[in-house]
């Protein structure tokens, strides 16, 4: 936690002389990617983002007096070469070795660096064959066919590049959930310690918890007049530059591209401010019309009546009740039906963490996986749950260790050997089996048979025509082998769009023989999209939640598949892993009996 501040204290007292940790980790991070694009090897690379995300987590407003005590040089991820940028930048508020590496590079190369699937190796390649080193010129390039006739490259990749270069354009302002969460916190802390503020609360998409962030609203009840309080954090450490300053919300741009909207309210306006900046837009219309209709209306952030006396708001429930409606839970506020459904009494009682018992998509060091059988069964008991479902890869998945028939017996006789020791638990025998090019699934049918439920998974040849690939999933989808569909379309949030496929075809599939599809709760995937929920919920299908966890602390991604289930309207009833283990194993009998 950021320290609380006397109140006696200047607002900007040690802003402007001290060196915040956000600002230095900005730099930290941006020379790794300026040592990348001049080619050195990926550990010293490394260094410099492990720095960086070292710094990032300190609640301190100014990192001078660990550097001054040594301090700093004992945290882990922090080695000789990263601390001397430390230590510097403390010293002086500058890097040199960040200005040369800077003065070194094209800026168009580091720009180059964020679209998707285009590396270091192929950005040297364009840049020595064609003397490219903006945006602009790359998309010319790809566009003229220039790029194309470079080495190893042809027209496909021109087509990916100018795919990328587009993808990047739309989406370079977001973050993905998590990240934006810790920053939420981070910057809530802050907000919450300054001496004007008596509570403050994070809003906006973070608190509907979308899968990408744009910028992160916050909003702060203050005993002292909101302006005032408001204007003060345009001179908070690291803050680039702030828009509005003079009214009682202000946004601010701190300087590694993080937005923070801050809405600053009396303590008695705070409900309707919280909902206000919570949103979605559409939710916020429907909420003002069906208030219009009785009588009501919003002046800023105050309720009032026909008469114009204002009506006392003490919290957002108040404010559905006055208006006759039950709580809308800020994950379904996305005005797509919820207000029908409120009015209706019919609003789903959504799924909780605590509704899991056990998971089902997970990865051990048979295949990618970090940890052993054992220790993910340990890390799955700590959280509670009652079982934990093995599925690493199939053969053909040699890039991520897919496991041979032999290699699958073997796994089979440790678990066998596990669940005799375990008391209350139980390890699941399950693959992620790949869904091949012609439909059918990794595996013969007496292996397949052997284990207790098969996830079915699309991994190669995502670029497929819209009609192929659907006939190519369904196909496995008739597999009776087959119990759940893993990440139905293949997307990778902010990295890569999801492959053509008739999304509700394969719902309806699955719905009719039985298989389960899932949302996959890897914060990089939360697939399939939250809307596709709400479509298979209303069609019957059973949804699985699987965190895809590679090591323990993967595990912990079911807590945002959770929230994203919430948003497509999911009850504990609707997802397959809040039965009990025995639960699961009829659910994939069941479906080979069919």
């Amino acid at each position: 936690m950021i320290p609380e501040r006397d109140a006696s204290r200047s607002l900007t007292e040690g802003y402007l002389t001290g060196m915040d940790p956000r600002t230095v980790a900005h730099v930290l991070e941006q020379i790794g990617d300026l040592l990348e694009l001049h080619g050195e090897n990926r550990f010293k690379t490394a260094a410099y983002r492990n720095a960086a995300r070292t710094l990032s987590g300190l609640q301190v407003d100014d990192i001078r007096p660990l550097v001054r005590s040594g301090e700093i040089a004992t945290m882990k991820g922090i080695g000789p070469a990263t601390l001397s940028v430390i230590q510097e930048m403390a010293e002086t508020g500058d890097s040199s070795y960040h200005e040369q590496l800077s003065e070194d590079t094209p800026e168009g190369l580091v720009e180059m660096l964020r679209v998707p699937g285009l590396g270091t190796s192929k950005i040297h390649a364009i840049h020595e064959g064609l003397g490219i080193d903006t945006l602009h010129e790359l998309e010319e390039a790809a566009r003229d066919g220039r790029l194309a006739q470079l080495p190893r490259f042809g027209e496909k990749t021109a087509e990916k590049i100018l795919k990328g270069i587009a993808y990047l354009r739309e989406t370079s302002a977001f973050v993905l959930f998590p990240q934006a969460m810790a920053e939420a916190r981070r910057l809530l802390a802050g907000v919450s310690a300054h001496a004007g503020v008596t509570r403050a609360e994070i809003a906006g998409s973070v608190r509907r918890r979308n899968e990408v962030i744009r910028d992160i609203d916050i909003v702060a009840a203050c005993r002292d007049a909101p302006e005032q309080v408001a204007a003060s954090f345009a001179h908070a450490p690291g803050v680039r530059e702030a828009i509005g300053v003079g009214g009682r919300s202000i946004t601010i741009r701190f300087v590694d591209g993080t937005l923070l909207d801050l809405h600053c309210v009396a303590p008695d306006e705070f409900a309707i401010a919280l909902w206000r900046a919570t949103g979605s837009a559409a939710h916020e219309s429907a909420v003002r019309d069906r208030a219009e209709s009785l009588g009501f209306s919003m002046v800023g952030d105050r309720l009032v009546d026909r008469t114009g006396k204002g009506v006392a708001i003490p919290d957002e429930e108040r404010l559905y009740s006055v208006l006759g409606l039950p709580f809308v839970e800020p994950e379904l506020r996305e005005g797509r039906g919820e207000i029908d459904a409120a009015e209706a009494d019919s609003l789903p009682s959504l799924i909780t963490l605590r509704d899991i018992r056990g998971v089902l998509h997970c990865h051990s060091q048979y295949s990618d996986g970090k940890a052993t059988i054992a220790e993910m069964a340990t890390a799955a008991r700590e959280r509670g749950w009652e079982y934990l479902g093995i599925s690493d890869h199939s053969q053909s998945a040699f890039y991520a260790g897919g496991l041979s028939s032999d290699a699958v017996r073997q796994q089979h006789a440790e678990i066998d050997r596990l669940n005799e020791e375990l008391d209350d638990f139980r390890i699941l025998k399950g693959i992620e089996a790949d869904i091949l090019a012609d439909g059918t699934v990794d595996y013969d049918a007496g292996l397949l048979g052997s284990f207790d439920y098969v996830i079915a998974s699309v991994h190669s040849r995502f670029g497929m025509e819209r009609q192929a690939m659907t006939d190519r999933v369904l196909r496995a989808l008739d597999d009776p082998h087959v119990a759940i569909l893993g990440h139905p379309t293949g997307r990778l949030l902010l990295t890569r769009e999801p492959y053509a496929i008739d999304v509700e075809a394969v719902i309806q599939r699955a719905t009719g023989v039985g298989v389960a599809v899932e949302l996959n709760a890897d914060p990089h995937r939360l697939d399939i999209d939250w809307r596709y929920c709400q479509m298979a919920k209303e069609l019957g299908c059973t949804i699985e939640i699987g965190p895809d966890a590679h090591s323990p602390g993967g595990l912990d991604n079911m807590e945002i598949g959770i929230g994203v289930a919430r948003k497509g309207w999911l009850e504990a009833s609707d997802v397959l892993n809040t039965g009990s283990a025995d639960d699961v194993l009829l659910w994939a009998r069941a479906r080979r009996e069919r």
